[in-house]
Protein backbone atom coordinates (compact mmCIF):
# COMPACT_ATOMS: atom_id res chain seq x y z
CA UNK A 1 0.00 0.00 0.00
CA UNK A 2 0.92 3.58 -1.06
CA UNK A 3 -0.30 7.23 -0.51
CA UNK A 4 -0.18 10.23 1.00
CA UNK A 5 -2.51 12.84 1.40
CA UNK A 6 -5.42 10.47 0.69
CA UNK A 7 -5.15 8.37 3.71
CA UNK A 8 -5.91 11.24 5.89
CA UNK A 9 -9.38 10.64 4.85
CA UNK A 10 -9.71 7.99 6.60
CA UNK A 11 -8.10 7.95 9.53
CA UNK A 12 -10.17 7.34 12.82
CA UNK A 13 -12.46 10.16 13.91
CA UNK A 14 -10.63 12.42 16.35
CA UNK A 15 -7.38 13.65 17.48
CA UNK A 16 -4.81 11.34 19.64
CA UNK A 17 -3.88 13.18 22.74
CA UNK A 18 -0.40 15.72 22.51
CA UNK A 19 2.69 13.90 23.64
CA UNK A 20 6.21 15.34 24.16
CA UNK A 21 7.23 14.41 20.71
CA UNK A 22 4.58 13.19 18.46
CA UNK A 23 6.36 12.75 15.67
CA UNK A 24 7.69 9.74 17.52
CA UNK A 25 4.53 7.79 17.31
CA UNK A 26 4.53 8.54 13.46
CA UNK A 27 7.71 6.97 12.72
CA UNK A 28 6.62 3.62 15.23
CA UNK A 29 3.58 3.47 12.90
CA UNK A 30 6.12 3.87 9.68
CA UNK A 31 8.22 1.15 11.31
CA UNK A 32 5.46 -1.35 12.26
CA UNK A 33 3.77 -0.44 8.44
CA UNK A 34 7.43 -1.14 7.01
CA UNK A 35 7.29 -4.63 9.02
CA UNK A 36 3.67 -5.77 7.62
CA UNK A 37 5.24 -5.38 3.98
CA UNK A 38 8.79 -6.70 4.29
CA UNK A 39 6.68 -9.64 5.56
CA UNK A 40 3.83 -9.43 2.87
CA UNK A 41 6.59 -9.08 0.18
CA UNK A 42 8.94 -11.58 1.70
CA UNK A 43 7.41 -14.52 0.05
CA UNK A 44 7.73 -13.60 -3.29
CA UNK A 45 11.72 -12.82 -3.27
CA UNK A 46 12.07 -16.86 -1.35
CA UNK A 47 9.53 -18.48 -2.82
CA UNK A 48 12.20 -21.02 -5.19
CA UNK A 49 14.21 -21.81 -1.51
CA UNK A 50 10.95 -22.01 0.61
CA UNK A 51 9.76 -24.45 -2.71
CA UNK A 52 13.18 -26.52 -2.60
CA UNK A 53 13.65 -26.63 1.46
CA UNK A 54 10.37 -27.70 2.53
CA UNK A 55 9.44 -30.10 -0.81
CA UNK A 56 6.75 -28.46 -2.09
CA UNK A 57 6.10 -26.81 -6.02
CA UNK A 58 6.57 -23.28 -7.06
CA UNK A 59 2.62 -23.31 -7.26
CA UNK A 60 2.17 -24.69 -3.63
CA UNK A 61 4.58 -22.62 -2.04
CA UNK A 62 2.78 -19.27 -3.74
CA UNK A 63 -0.30 -20.30 -0.85
CA UNK A 64 2.17 -17.87 1.69
CA UNK A 65 0.79 -14.95 -0.41
CA UNK A 66 -2.64 -16.22 -1.12
CA UNK A 67 -3.57 -17.24 2.68
CA UNK A 68 -2.72 -14.00 4.13
CA UNK A 69 -4.42 -12.25 0.95
CA UNK A 70 -8.05 -14.01 2.10
CA UNK A 71 -7.49 -12.80 5.40
CA UNK A 72 -6.50 -9.28 5.29
CA UNK A 73 -9.77 -9.24 2.56
CA UNK A 74 -11.78 -10.43 5.43
CA UNK A 75 -10.04 -8.87 8.45
CA UNK A 76 -10.32 -5.10 6.99
CA UNK A 77 -13.62 -4.80 6.57
CA UNK A 78 -14.93 -7.16 9.92
CA UNK A 79 -12.04 -5.19 12.01
CA UNK A 80 -13.27 -1.50 11.03
CA UNK A 81 -16.68 -2.59 12.26
CA UNK A 82 -15.75 -4.58 15.24
CA UNK A 83 -13.42 -2.97 17.20
CA UNK A 84 -16.14 0.01 17.75
CA UNK A 85 -14.69 2.76 20.16
CA UNK A 86 -11.87 0.71 21.71
CA UNK A 87 -8.19 2.22 22.06
CA UNK A 88 -6.47 2.13 18.94
CA UNK A 89 -3.49 1.44 20.65
CA UNK A 90 -4.52 -1.77 22.54
CA UNK A 91 -5.77 -3.09 18.77
CA UNK A 92 -2.09 -1.88 16.94
CA UNK A 93 0.03 -3.37 20.08
CA UNK A 94 -2.32 -6.78 19.59
CA UNK A 95 -1.94 -6.95 15.54
CA UNK A 96 1.85 -5.98 15.87
CA UNK A 97 2.09 -9.06 18.23
CA UNK A 98 0.79 -11.00 15.86
CA UNK A 99 2.83 -9.85 13.45
CA UNK A 100 6.14 -11.27 15.64
CA UNK A 101 4.35 -14.45 16.34
CA UNK A 102 4.05 -15.27 12.81
CA UNK A 103 7.29 -14.51 11.24
CA UNK A 104 8.63 -16.36 14.59
CA UNK A 105 6.76 -19.36 13.18
CA UNK A 106 7.71 -19.15 9.22
CA UNK A 107 11.47 -18.47 10.86
CA UNK A 108 11.02 -21.85 12.76
CA UNK A 109 8.52 -24.01 10.11
CA UNK A 110 9.36 -27.89 10.49
CA UNK A 111 7.08 -28.13 7.28
CA UNK A 112 5.48 -26.55 4.82
CA UNK A 113 2.11 -26.59 7.01
CA UNK A 114 3.64 -24.87 9.85
CA UNK A 115 4.69 -22.18 7.75
CA UNK A 116 1.27 -21.61 6.42
CA UNK A 117 -0.36 -20.82 10.12
CA UNK A 118 1.99 -18.86 10.62
CA UNK A 119 1.06 -17.01 7.01
CA UNK A 120 -2.14 -17.15 8.52
CA UNK A 121 -1.72 -15.06 11.59
CA UNK A 122 0.26 -12.62 9.71
CA UNK A 123 -3.02 -12.15 7.59
CA UNK A 124 -4.86 -11.07 9.96
CA UNK A 125 -2.53 -8.64 11.25
CA UNK A 126 -2.04 -7.60 8.19
CA UNK A 127 -5.66 -6.58 7.24
CA UNK A 128 -6.03 -5.38 10.81
CA UNK A 129 -3.40 -2.98 10.68
CA UNK A 130 -4.14 -1.02 7.30
CA UNK A 131 -7.81 -0.82 8.13
CA UNK A 132 -6.87 1.22 11.24
CA UNK A 133 -3.31 2.11 10.72
CA UNK A 134 -3.80 3.69 6.68
CA UNK A 135 -4.99 7.68 8.49
CA UNK A 136 -3.78 7.11 11.54
CA UNK A 137 -0.43 9.33 10.82
CA UNK A 138 -2.35 12.32 10.32
CA UNK A 139 -4.28 11.80 13.72
CA UNK A 140 -0.57 11.59 15.94
CA UNK A 141 0.16 15.27 14.94
CA UNK A 142 -1.30 18.82 14.41
CA UNK A 143 -3.80 18.81 11.79
CA UNK A 144 -1.62 21.12 9.71
CA UNK A 145 1.07 18.63 9.58
CA UNK A 146 -1.33 15.55 9.04
CA UNK A 147 -0.59 15.40 4.81
CA UNK A 148 3.48 15.01 6.40
CA UNK A 149 2.57 12.44 8.56
CA UNK A 150 0.49 10.42 6.52
CA UNK A 151 2.98 10.10 4.01
CA UNK A 152 6.39 9.22 6.34
CA UNK A 153 3.56 6.19 7.05
CA UNK A 154 3.45 5.11 3.59
CA UNK A 155 7.67 5.68 2.99
CA UNK A 156 7.94 3.27 5.69
CA UNK A 157 5.63 1.04 3.54
CA UNK A 158 7.42 1.63 0.67
CA UNK A 159 11.10 1.04 2.51
CA UNK A 160 9.09 -2.42 3.83
CA UNK A 161 8.47 -3.84 0.55
CA UNK A 162 12.31 -2.69 -0.89
CA UNK A 163 13.50 -4.93 2.07
CA UNK A 164 10.69 -7.74 1.38
CA UNK A 165 11.51 -8.02 -2.19
CA UNK A 166 14.97 -7.19 -3.22
CA UNK A 167 16.73 -7.39 0.26
CA UNK A 168 14.73 -11.16 1.24
CA UNK A 169 15.88 -12.34 -1.80
CA UNK A 170 19.33 -11.11 -1.27
CA UNK A 171 19.74 -12.65 2.01
CA UNK A 172 17.84 -16.08 0.74
CA UNK A 173 20.39 -16.36 -1.93
CA UNK A 174 23.18 -15.77 0.84
CA UNK A 175 22.38 -17.32 3.80
CA UNK A 176 19.08 -19.10 3.52
CA UNK A 177 15.45 -18.59 3.53
CA UNK A 178 15.00 -18.97 7.31
CA UNK A 179 17.65 -16.48 8.18
CA UNK A 180 14.94 -13.73 5.82
CA UNK A 181 12.04 -14.83 7.95
CA UNK A 182 14.50 -14.19 11.13
CA UNK A 183 15.10 -10.53 9.70
CA UNK A 184 11.86 -9.98 9.27
CA UNK A 185 10.94 -11.44 12.93
CA UNK A 186 13.71 -8.70 14.53
CA UNK A 187 12.15 -5.45 12.54
CA UNK A 188 8.73 -6.83 13.87
CA UNK A 189 10.10 -7.31 17.17
CA UNK A 190 11.44 -3.61 17.31
CA UNK A 191 8.61 -2.08 15.56
CA UNK A 192 6.02 -3.40 18.59
CA UNK A 193 8.39 -2.10 21.43
CA UNK A 194 8.38 1.59 19.42
CA UNK A 195 4.77 1.99 19.12
CA UNK A 196 4.89 0.14 22.75
CA UNK A 197 7.04 3.39 23.87
CA UNK A 198 5.77 5.91 21.47
CA UNK A 199 2.25 5.57 20.97
CA UNK A 200 -0.44 7.56 23.07
CA UNK A 201 -3.85 6.06 23.84
CA UNK A 202 -5.79 6.25 20.48
CA UNK A 203 -9.27 6.83 21.82
CA UNK A 204 -12.43 7.35 18.99
CA UNK A 205 -15.77 9.78 19.00
CA UNK A 206 -17.06 8.12 15.69
CA UNK A 207 -17.38 4.55 15.19
CA UNK A 208 -17.56 3.30 11.51
CA UNK A 209 -21.54 1.14 10.52
CA UNK A 210 -21.63 -1.58 8.69
CA UNK A 211 -23.63 0.23 6.24
CA UNK A 212 -20.83 3.03 5.56
CA UNK A 213 -18.05 0.03 3.67
CA UNK A 214 -20.79 0.00 1.17
CA UNK A 215 -20.88 3.39 0.17
CA UNK A 216 -18.78 2.82 -2.73
CA UNK A 217 -20.86 0.27 -4.24
CA UNK A 218 -23.29 2.53 -4.61
CA UNK A 219 -21.89 5.08 -7.36
CA UNK A 220 -21.04 4.08 -10.95
CA UNK A 221 -17.20 4.87 -10.12
CA UNK A 222 -17.06 3.18 -7.16
CA UNK A 223 -18.16 -0.26 -8.65
CA UNK A 224 -16.16 0.06 -12.03
CA UNK A 225 -13.27 0.90 -9.84
CA UNK A 226 -13.46 -1.98 -7.80
CA UNK A 227 -14.14 -4.45 -10.49
CA UNK A 228 -11.05 -3.10 -12.59
CA UNK A 229 -9.24 -2.93 -9.84
CA UNK A 230 -9.53 -6.81 -9.03
CA UNK A 231 -8.66 -7.85 -12.10
CA UNK A 232 -5.56 -5.75 -13.13
CA UNK A 233 -4.07 -6.46 -9.72
CA UNK A 234 -4.83 -9.86 -9.93
CA UNK A 235 -3.01 -10.22 -13.18
CA UNK A 236 -0.06 -8.05 -11.49
CA UNK A 237 -0.01 -10.65 -8.75
CA UNK A 238 -0.46 -13.67 -10.96
CA UNK A 239 3.08 -12.38 -12.75
CA UNK A 240 5.04 -10.77 -10.00
CA UNK A 241 4.51 -13.68 -7.31
CA UNK A 242 6.13 -15.42 -9.37
CA UNK A 243 8.81 -13.62 -11.17
CA UNK A 244 12.23 -14.80 -9.51
CA UNK A 245 11.37 -18.53 -10.87
CA UNK A 246 10.87 -16.66 -14.18
CA UNK A 247 14.23 -14.42 -14.14
CA UNK A 248 15.86 -17.48 -12.71
CA UNK A 249 14.51 -19.94 -15.20
CA UNK A 250 13.63 -18.13 -18.58
CA UNK A 251 16.03 -15.31 -18.19
CA UNK A 252 19.17 -17.28 -16.91
CA UNK A 253 19.84 -14.51 -14.02
CA UNK A 254 22.05 -15.81 -10.89
CA UNK A 255 20.25 -14.91 -7.40
CA UNK A 256 22.37 -11.92 -6.94
CA UNK A 257 20.96 -10.31 -9.96
CA UNK A 258 17.89 -11.38 -9.10
CA UNK A 259 17.69 -9.18 -6.06
CA UNK A 260 19.43 -6.67 -7.49
CA UNK A 261 16.47 -6.70 -9.99
CA UNK A 262 14.12 -6.56 -7.25
CA UNK A 263 15.92 -3.17 -5.83
CA UNK A 264 15.82 -1.66 -9.10
CA UNK A 265 12.12 -2.54 -9.43
CA UNK A 266 11.19 -1.19 -5.88
CA UNK A 267 13.13 1.97 -6.04
CA UNK A 268 11.70 2.79 -9.64
CA UNK A 269 8.09 1.95 -8.35
CA UNK A 270 8.65 4.54 -5.62
CA UNK A 271 9.46 6.87 -8.57
CA UNK A 272 6.78 5.65 -9.62
CA UNK A 273 4.14 6.35 -6.27
CA UNK A 274 5.48 10.46 -6.89
CA UNK A 275 4.52 10.26 -10.50
CA UNK A 276 1.10 8.96 -10.16
CA UNK A 277 0.31 10.94 -7.32
CA UNK A 278 1.02 14.32 -9.91
CA UNK A 279 -0.56 12.82 -12.91
CA UNK A 280 -3.71 11.89 -10.57
CA UNK A 281 -3.90 14.93 -9.47
CA UNK A 282 -4.80 16.68 -12.60
CA UNK A 283 -6.39 13.95 -13.98
CA UNK A 284 -7.19 10.57 -11.97
CA UNK A 285 -9.06 8.78 -14.93
CA UNK A 286 -5.92 9.02 -17.34
CA UNK A 287 -3.47 8.64 -15.20
CA UNK A 288 -5.31 5.07 -13.92
CA UNK A 289 -5.59 4.10 -16.99
CA UNK A 290 -2.36 4.68 -17.94
CA UNK A 291 -0.88 2.55 -14.94
CA UNK A 292 -2.86 -0.14 -16.14
CA UNK A 293 -1.69 -0.07 -19.42
CA UNK A 294 2.13 0.29 -18.79
CA UNK A 295 1.76 -2.99 -16.38
CA UNK A 296 0.06 -5.15 -18.98
CA UNK A 297 2.05 -3.96 -21.97
CA UNK A 298 5.94 -5.04 -20.09
CA UNK A 299 4.16 -8.09 -18.69
CA UNK A 300 2.93 -9.69 -22.65
CA UNK A 301 6.00 -8.94 -23.84
CA UNK A 302 8.18 -10.44 -21.18
CA UNK A 303 8.00 -14.59 -22.40
CA UNK A 304 8.96 -13.14 -25.35
CA UNK A 305 11.89 -11.00 -24.58
CA UNK A 306 13.00 -13.48 -21.91
CA UNK A 307 16.41 -14.98 -23.10
CA UNK A 308 17.17 -11.07 -23.80
CA UNK A 309 18.76 -9.56 -20.36
CA UNK A 310 18.96 -6.04 -20.74
CA UNK A 311 15.60 -5.92 -22.78
CA UNK A 312 13.82 -8.34 -19.62
CA UNK A 313 15.29 -5.10 -17.69
CA UNK A 314 13.86 -2.58 -19.25
CA UNK A 315 10.45 -3.86 -18.88
CA UNK A 316 10.38 -4.34 -15.58
CA UNK A 317 11.94 -1.10 -15.24
CA UNK A 318 8.47 -0.14 -17.13
CA UNK A 319 6.69 -2.46 -14.93
CA UNK A 320 7.88 -0.81 -11.77
CA UNK A 321 6.76 2.60 -12.80
CA UNK A 322 3.31 1.64 -13.51
CA UNK A 323 3.14 -0.64 -10.16
CA UNK A 324 4.44 2.29 -8.51
CA UNK A 325 2.01 4.74 -9.55
CA UNK A 326 -0.85 2.94 -9.29
CA UNK A 327 -2.08 2.09 -6.03
CA UNK A 328 -1.77 6.19 -5.21
CA UNK A 329 -4.51 6.41 -8.15
CA UNK A 330 -6.69 3.84 -7.29
CA UNK A 331 -6.83 5.32 -3.78
CA UNK A 332 -7.77 8.81 -5.42
CA UNK A 333 -10.39 7.42 -7.61
CA UNK A 334 -11.94 5.58 -4.77
CA UNK A 335 -11.99 8.43 -2.27
CA UNK A 336 -13.45 10.62 -4.94
CA UNK A 337 -16.24 8.13 -5.78
CA UNK A 338 -17.09 8.03 -2.25
CA UNK A 339 -16.49 11.57 -0.53
CA UNK A 340 -19.23 11.02 2.13
CA UNK A 341 -17.49 7.69 4.08
CA UNK A 342 -13.62 7.87 2.96
CA UNK A 343 -13.15 5.68 5.91
CA UNK A 344 -15.57 2.95 4.65
CA UNK A 345 -13.86 3.18 1.21
CA UNK A 346 -10.85 2.61 2.18
CA UNK A 347 -11.66 -0.70 4.14
CA UNK A 348 -13.63 -1.70 1.36
CA UNK A 349 -10.48 -1.21 -0.76
CA UNK A 350 -7.98 -2.90 1.05
CA UNK A 351 -10.42 -5.87 1.27
CA UNK A 352 -10.77 -5.67 -2.80
CA UNK A 353 -6.66 -5.08 -2.94
CA UNK A 354 -5.96 -8.55 -1.21
CA UNK A 355 -8.70 -10.11 -2.44
CA UNK A 356 -6.50 -9.47 -6.11
CA UNK A 357 -3.12 -10.69 -4.50
CA UNK A 358 -4.88 -13.92 -3.09
CA UNK A 359 -6.73 -14.49 -6.35
CA UNK A 360 -3.36 -13.33 -8.33
CA UNK A 361 -1.08 -15.17 -6.78
CA UNK A 362 -3.52 -18.41 -6.82
CA UNK A 363 -4.27 -18.26 -10.33
CA UNK A 364 -0.80 -17.78 -11.28
CA UNK A 365 0.05 -20.43 -9.50
CA UNK A 366 -1.99 -22.89 -11.12
CA UNK A 367 -0.55 -21.63 -14.32
CA UNK A 368 3.10 -21.94 -13.51
CA UNK A 369 2.31 -25.67 -12.23
CA UNK A 370 0.32 -26.48 -14.95
CA UNK A 371 1.35 -24.57 -18.21
CA UNK A 372 4.50 -23.06 -17.56
CA UNK A 373 5.75 -19.41 -16.19
CA UNK A 374 5.72 -17.98 -19.52
CA UNK A 375 1.69 -18.60 -20.16
CA UNK A 376 1.34 -17.13 -16.60
CA UNK A 377 2.59 -14.01 -17.73
CA UNK A 378 0.22 -14.28 -20.70
CA UNK A 379 -2.73 -14.57 -18.43
CA UNK A 380 -1.85 -12.22 -16.09
CA UNK A 381 -1.46 -9.62 -18.52
CA UNK A 382 -4.89 -11.05 -20.41
CA UNK A 383 -6.75 -10.49 -17.09
CA UNK A 384 -5.50 -6.42 -16.81
CA UNK A 385 -6.79 -6.08 -20.53
CA UNK A 386 -9.90 -7.00 -19.74
CA UNK A 387 -9.61 -4.83 -16.28
CA UNK A 388 -8.12 -1.94 -18.95
CA UNK A 389 -11.06 -2.42 -21.29
CA UNK A 390 -14.34 -2.25 -18.77
CA UNK A 391 -12.46 0.94 -16.81
CA UNK A 392 -12.11 2.83 -20.08
CA UNK A 393 -15.66 2.31 -21.42
CA UNK A 394 -17.52 2.37 -17.99
CA UNK A 395 -15.35 5.04 -15.84
CA UNK A 396 -16.94 9.01 -15.90
CA UNK A 397 -14.13 11.27 -15.62
CA UNK A 398 -13.99 13.14 -12.45
CA UNK A 399 -12.16 15.70 -10.86
CA UNK A 400 -8.76 15.33 -9.14
CA UNK A 401 -9.12 15.28 -5.75
CA UNK A 402 -7.37 18.63 -4.25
Amino acid sequence: MQSSDIATQSAVTGRAPSASNPWRAVFSVALTASGFCASEFLPVGLLRYISAGLNVTEGVAGVMVTAPGILAALVAPALTVAIGSRDRRAVLLTLGLLLVLSNLLAMLAPNFATLILGRVLFGIGLGGFWAIGAGLGGRLVKEKSAGRATSIVFAGASIGMLVGGSAGALVGDLVGWRAAFGGALALSVLSLAAEFIYLPSLLVEQRIRARDLLELTRTPNGRVGLLAMLLVLAGQFATYTYITPFLSKVSGFDGKAISSALLGYTLIGMLGNFAGGAGAGRNVKSTLAATMLFFLLPVALLPSAGISQPLVLALLAVWGIAYGAMPVSLQMWMVKAAPRSSEGAMALFIANFQVSIALGSFVGGVMVDALGLSNAMYAGSAVGLVGLVLFALLARNVKAVA
